[in-house]
């Protein structure tokens, strides 16, 4: 693989570290990456500027850890904010893409997709978590899609995000 970047996550509201042996853990790693060094690859970079109040984007992205409304169906121990996988698929894909999403665990990222007007396939092995993404589907579909787009941070009701 090539590495693009190495994405830092810092999270605005850090779970604290009950245990007071080591730091709070307040950042998360993403490796942006392509498999074929030569191989052109997408970057959204007019919206992402756009989304960044008319500068570049950085590789350090602010967003709250996950909100207690991701939560309602339920709770994956490693599940990521709305917010944060919508950036990830706005940056990196168009409307009408397809996703795999191979360790989907709670479907943030087809959460995602959906709002998004992209396609997704995710692939999860724990019956749990795929209940979970289930009635999160489910919840997706009863809400509508502007329900969620007013909860993710960053989108801002001015730019025309869904078509890149």
């Amino acid at each position: 693989f090539k590495i693009l970047n190495v994405i830092t996550w810092r999270k605005l509201n850090p779970p604290p570290n009950f245990s007071c042996r080591t730091f709070t853990h307040s950042t998360e790693i993403i490796i942006w990456a392509r498999k074929y060094k030569n191989v052109p690859h997408l970057y959204n970079y007019e919206l992402m500027k756009a989304l960044n109040g008319g500068k570049q984007m950085k590789d350090v992205w602010d967003f709250p850890s996950i909100a207690r409304w991701e939560k309602k169906q339920g709770k994956h121990p490693t599940q990521k904010p709305l917010s944060l996988l919508s950036r990830i698929v706005l940056a990196s894909t168009q409307k009408g893409d397809m996703i795999l999403d191979p360790f989907a665990g709670s479907s943030t990222t087809g959460i995602a997709a959906s709002v998004l007007d992209r396609r997704y396939i995710g692939i999860e092995k724990e019956q749990e978590f795929v209940d979970i993404s289930i009635n999160r589907y489910r919840e997706f579909c009863s809400n509508g899609k502007m329900y969620y787009i007013e909860k993710i941070a960053g989108l801002p009701q001015d730019i025309d995000y869904l078509n890149p």
